[in-house]
C-alpha cells in the first residue's frame, strides 16, 4: 500500500476542496479543542475488475433495432423487435357515402390496400447493404417482459404460413427517393419525408376483415386492450437477409387506402359541377387516400430481441485487461477493497474516494467500426436489476453516472464515491451488529464472515458494475436536468485496462485523521 503524508497545513485547502460534495463526513472539525491534531493523507487500494457476459438487460424503450451486424472482434449480433399497436377509444372506420343524408366519405364498404409501415430515423453501419424485412402476425399477447432475451417464438408460430404478414428488400437508404422529396418542407419548414420501410399485406385479412369486424363487433374497438384482445396482438419485425445495418425504427402504423369521394371543403357535400342538361346536376370524383388507422406507441408493450454471437463469451474470458460491450454484451465488474479501508482506516474520516477506468486506444481498423460508450453507469451488483426496472435516476450514493473523457484522457472518472464506500461499510457492520447481538455467548466472527461472503444475499455487497447507458436530459431548463437512464441498446465497446491478470486499478482514498494529545 502506499500512502502519501500530506500534512495538517494543507487541511485548509483540502476541506475547501471538498466542501461541495455533500459527504457530511468532515462535519464538525471547526469545533475541535485547539489539543487535537487534524492530518489528511490520500493512500491506495487495489480494485480488481472482470468481464462478465450481460446476457440480457431490460429495455424499456419505444425504439425498435432491425438487423444483423457482425464485428470482426466481437462477432455477430442480431437484433428485431415485437410490438403491439394502439387503437384510440371508441374507434370507428370511415363510412360509406350516404346519397339521402349527405353523410360518410367512401365509395363502398371495402378497402383499396393496406400496409405495414416502420419508420426509423437513423441506423448504424452500411447505409447501402442489400437487406431484407419480414413482419409476422403475434397469436399470443406480449407480456410487459421488456429484457434482451426474449424469444420471439414464444408469441408467434414461425412454422404457420399464415404467420408471415409479408416480406419487403430495403436498404438504409434509399437511393429510389430524389432529393426534392428527401429534403422537401412543408409550409412550417417541417420535414414531409421520413425514412421508412413499407411492407404490403393482405387487404382482405388486414382490412376489408377489420372493416366487416367493426360493424359487427364495435366493442372489439373501443379500447386498445380490446383491440389486442379481439382483433391483433401485434406483429413481430425481423430482418432475415443481409448483414452491416442496424435500422432504429421509431414507429410501427398500419395504414389502410380507401376510396373516397371528394368533398367541398366548404360545405362538405360533394362537388357541385355545373352539366350542360343540369346546372346543379352532382358530379361525384373520387380519390385514394392512405390514413394511419393502428400505430405503435408508449401506451403499448414493445419488446426488443438481441442475440449475441459465441465469442461474446470468449472475449469476457480474456483475463489481461477488461470490456464493455453494448448492446446487451460484456459489463466489467470491480470489487472494491471495503474490508481493507475498515482495517486499515477504522476511525479515520472518508473525504474522497476516487476510482478511475482507463481504456485502451481504439483504432477506427474497419469501414464502420464502434466507438467507446458516450456514458457510462457505476452501480452495485446487487441493484443492478432494480435500478433499471425501477427507471431510477444515479443517486451519488450507490451509483453513479459519467462521460467519457475520450479528448484529453481515454477515462471514465468518478471523483468522488466516498458514499458508496460509507454505505457499504455501514451496511456490513451493522448487520455483523445485529448477528452478533442475536448469537450472544455463541458468537463465531469467522463464520459469520465466511456466511456474509458466501450467502445468495450478501456475496456482492462489494461489487460493482461498470455498465454502458443512455441518459435523456431535459434541454428546458436553464440547466440541464437528467431525465432518464437506460441500458445502451446502441453498438459501443471500450477494452479497459485491468483485469483478473492485469494490473490493478487503483482506489484513491483521501483521509482525515483525528489525533488527541490529551
Amino acid at each position: 500500500m502506499k500512502v502519501k503524508y500530506l500534512g495538517t497545513l494543507l487541511l485548509s485547502a483540502v476541506l475547501t476542496f471538498f466542501g461541495c460534495d455533500d459527504n457530511t463526513g468532515t462535519l464538525g472539525t471547526g469545533m475541535l479543542p485547539g489539543s487535537d491534531s487534524v492530518s489528511v493523507h490520500t493512500t491506495l487500494f487495489d480494485v480488481t475488475t472482470r468481464s462478465i457476459v450481460a446476457d440480457a438487460v431490460y429495455a424499456k424503450t419505444s425504439t425498435g433495432y432491425i438487423g444483423r451486424f457482425t464485428d470482426p472482434d466481437f462477432g455477430y449480433y442480431e437484433s428485431s423487435f415485437l410490438t403491439e399497436l394502439n387503437c384510440i377509444d371508441d374507434f370507428k372506420f370511415p363510412e360509406k357515402y350516404d346519397f339521402d343524408s349527405k353523410t360518410g366519405v367512401l365509395t363502398d364498404d371495402t378497402v383499396a390496400g393496406v400496409r405495414l409501415i416502420i419508420y426509423y430515423s437513423t441506423w448504424f453501419g452500411d447505409s447501402l447493404n442489400a437487406c431484407r424485412m419480414s413482419a409476422y402476425q403475434l397469436d399470443k399477447k406480449l407480456e410487459r417482459n421488456r429484457y434482451t432475451n426474449i424469444d420471439p417464438t414464444e408469441f408467434y408460430n414461425k412454422y404457420d404460413p399464415n404467420a408471415l404478414l409479408g416480406r419487403k428488400a430495403y436498404s438504409a437508404y434509399d437511393t429510389s427517393i430524389p432529393d426534392s422529396v428527401r429534403f422537401g418542407v412543408d409550409s412550417y419548414g417541417n420535414k414531409i419525408y421520413s425514412p421508412h420501410v413499407a411492407i404490403t399485406l393482405d387487404k382482405e385479412k388486414f382490412g376489408n376483415r377489420l372493416l366487416k369486424l367493426s360493424k359487427e363487433h364495435p366493442e372489439y374497438f373501443k379500447n386498445s386492450d380490446a383491440f389486442i384482445e379481439h382483433v391483433l396482438k401485434g406483429v413481430y419485425i425481423k430482418s432475415d437477409y443481409g448483414d452491416g445495418t442496424i435500422l432504429y425504427a421509431d414507429q410501427v402504423d398500419l395504414q389502410m387506402q380507401y376510396e373516397f369521394y371528394v368533398l367541398n371543403d366548404t360545405t362538405g357535400l360533394p362537388n357541385m359541377v355545373a352539366d350542360e342538361n343540369d346546372i346543379t346536376k352532382t358530379v361525384y370524383q373520387t380519390g385514394f387516400l392512405w390514413r394511419t388507422e393502428f400505430s405503435s406507441t408508449k401506451e403499448v408493450i414493445q419488446a426488443n430481441q438481441f442475440l449475441n454471437s459465441e465469442k461474446i463469451k470468449e472475449l469476457a474470458q480474456e483475463e489481461g485487461h477488461t470490456y464493455i460491450k453494448s448492446p446487451a454484451g460484456i459489463f466489467t465488474e470491480a470489487t472494491l477493497p471495503y474490508d481493507a479501508i475498515y482495517k486499515e482506516l477504522p476511525r479515520d474520516t472518508l473525504n474522497a474516494v476516487k476510482l478511475t477506468f482507463t481504456n485502451y486506444n481504439q483504432e477506427s481498423k474497419f469501414k464502420f467500426s464502434m466507438s467507446a460508450p458516450s456514458y457510462v453507469l457505476l452501480l452495485r451488483k446487487q441493484d443492478f436489476k432494480s435500478f433499471f426496472e425501477g427507471n431510477k435516476l444515479p443517486d451519488n450514493v450507490t451509483s453513479y453516472a459519467v462521460s467519457h473523457n475520450n479528448v484529453a484522457t481515454n477515462q471514465y472518472t468518478f471523483n468522488n464515491i466516498a458514499r458508496l464506500v460509507d454505505a457499504c461499510l455501514n451496511e456490513k457492520q451493522a448487520a455483523r451488529m445485529k448477528a452478533k447481538e442475536a448469537a450472544g455467548s455463541s458468537w463465531n466472527e469467522a463464520e459469520w464472515e465466511n456466511k456474509w461472503n458466501t450467502d445468495e444475499e450478501t456475496k456482492d455487497w462489494d461489487k460493482v458494475l461498470l455498465v454502458p447507458v443512455a441518459i435523456t436530459y431535459d434541454s428546458n431548463t436553464q440547466q440541464p436536468t437528467m431525465t432518464g437512464v437506460l441500458n445502451d441498446l446502441k453498438p459501443g465497446y471500450a477494452k479497459l485496462k485491468g483485469g483478473p491478470q492485469g494490473d490493478a486499478l487503483k482506489l484513491e482514498v483521501t483521509y482525515t485523521s483525528f489525533n488527541s494529545s490529551r
